[in-house]
Order: C-alpha cells, then structure tokens, then sequence
C-alpha cells in the first residue's frame, strides 16, 4: 500500500489579520478544535513566542496533530544584514529540528512597492537577486546544519517574487542545500504556469503550498492596480483548491514521485466560514488520485 502524500493546513484564517498575526494560545487551540473535526491532522508549525517547542508540540498532540514545515522570511538581498539573518535561520532551523520536522519554507522580505503592485518585481535587479541567491546558498547550509532543508517560496510583495527573480536564484544555487517550496497561488499570481516551474525544477520541491485562484477576481484586480491587501482581503483572490483556475492535477503530475509536504494555505478563504474552506479544500484534494491510497 502506498502512504497517501503528507497533508497539512496553514491556520491564517484564524491567525491572520492583515498583516498582523494573533499567535496566542487560545487562537491557536480554537484552530486546533475546528481543524480536527474537519479532518486534518498536521499543522503548519509556527511556535507562539510564549512557548518553547515542547510546549508547542505537547498542544498539537493534544489534539491529534503533527508539526508541518515552518516559514522564514528575511531580506536576503542586503548584504548588510546577512550576519543577523543568518543567527536567525539558525534560530529558527533549530526550532523546527526540535519539533522533529525536516524542511521550511524561505522567503523575501515584505516590500511596500511590491505590496502596492504585486506580481511585478518593482525594484528588482538582476545584482539584487543574485545577492539573494548567495545569502540563500549561506542561508541554507546554516539551516542543514540544524538538520533543516530551506525551500525557496516565491510570494507576492516580497523581495523574491517573480518567475525571472525564481528561476535566476534557484539556477544560481543548484547542487547547493537550497531546495523549492512552490505556491501554486502566488505561481499563478505572477504570470507562472505553476506546473511548468514545478516540473523544471521538481527534483528540488521540498514542500508546496496549495491554494488557487480566481481568474476574474485577478483580471479585476489588475484592471484596478489593486494593491495585495485589497486582492487578498477585499477582493478574494484566493481560492480553495479545485475552485480557481489552478490545474492541480498538471501540478500534481509534475512533481512525479513527491513524498513531501503539502500545506494547505487559502489566508483568506473566498467561502463564508473558515472551516467550510478548509473541509472544502481537504474533500477536494482526496478526489485526486495522487492524495489517495492505492494497492502497490
């Protein structure tokens, strides 16, 4: 029998506010509650400040739930900072090592022209992204040392966001310890045919976030020049997966035989109730034949 892929959800809806994030225990185990009676048994692993990883992880037992691959951001591009960013990869990579999970997602930093115009790459450079991809390199190999593998995560209003600045930095680093932590939203987003650059560098995927997206709600947005917030919180742009004009079963069949991660991560849902968009996305992923267990 083959073990059916590992499946996690992100809790945005629950957490995210904006940009703000409520990490609070009791946020956290109201999550918790609704996730498992949808189904779910793996969550992203984000650790409260106020808690150390045995108590993070004494929490999601409780419930029935295992740790998923975290997420990092920094300005990689800044060669002035790369001694810090690098004491906090470390920091955070030994923080995963702890809950016992082997991979998180790596991003760029929030970048208020991006957020204002996203998809764009406003202020990027072909020396600016080079910089990123020799601080992910470092970045990387301080993270395997603790026994974690980055994955590079192209996202919107971010530093690292187009399919030029994607491609540059994953071809600049190969046969380094970065790997690839794909969104099939922020893909689509940015003009990516998401499972062609899956499937180009599939032998890297580490862990992919699942999302989709409203081609309506998209074209809308950019007819309007809508900043990110207003696409995501107003708009509705994300979709549960199997509700947008993401082919999942195209991606599905790009990363070929993947025993990674997926994340579910709709940060908004476009459903009225956050635990029907998490139940909706889960009943659609079990309909596709790679989420199902099959006689070997």
């Amino acid at each position: 029998m083959r073990v059916p892929p590992k499946i996690a959800i992100n809790p945005l809806p629950w957490v995210l506010q904006g940009f703000n994030f409520d990490l609070s225990e009791e946020t956290l185990r109201a999550a918790l509650t609704d996730l498992q009676s949808v189904g779910f048994s793996a969550l992203h692993s984000d650790v409260p400040p106020s808690m150390t990883a045995q108590q993070y992880l004494a929490m999601l037992s409780k419930y029935g739930f295992a740790p998923a691959p975290g997420y990092f951001a920094a300005e990689f591009h800044r060669p002035d900072k790369l001694e810090s960013i690098l004491e906090g990869v470390k920091a955070h990579a030994g923080m995963i090592a702890a809950l016992g999970v082997d991979a998180t997602f790596v991003a760029g930093s929030l970048e208020i022209p991006r957020v204002m115009n996203p998809g764009w790459g406003e202020n990027g450079s072909a020396q600016r992204t080079q910089r990123s991809a020799d601080a992910l390199a470092l970045a990387a190999d301080a993270a395997l040392g603790e026994g974690v593998r980055l994955a590079l995560h192209p996202h919107l209003g971010m530093s690292i966001e187009t399919e030029e600045e994607t491609r540059a930095i994953l071809d600049a680093t190969a046969g380094s310890a970065l790997g690839f932590g794909p969104d099939t939203g922020h893909l689509f987003t940015a003009g990516m045919l998401p499972q062609q650059i899956i499937a180009d560098y599939a032998d890297r995927v580490v862990a992919v976030h699942l999302k989709d997206v409203d081609l309506n709600t998209l074209r809308t947005s950019t007819h309007y020049s809508d900043d990110f917030l207003t696409t995501t919180n107003v708009r509705h742009l994300w979709r549960e997966p199997g509700r947008g004009a993401v082919n999942f079963p195209a991606v599905l069949d790009a990363l070929g035989d993947f025993d990674g991660w997926f994340v579910i991560e709709v940060d908004v849902p476009s459903l009225p109730d956050r635990v029907e968009s998490a139940r909706a996305s889960l009943d659609y992923l079990l309909t596709l034949p790679s989420f199902q267990q099959v006689n070997a």
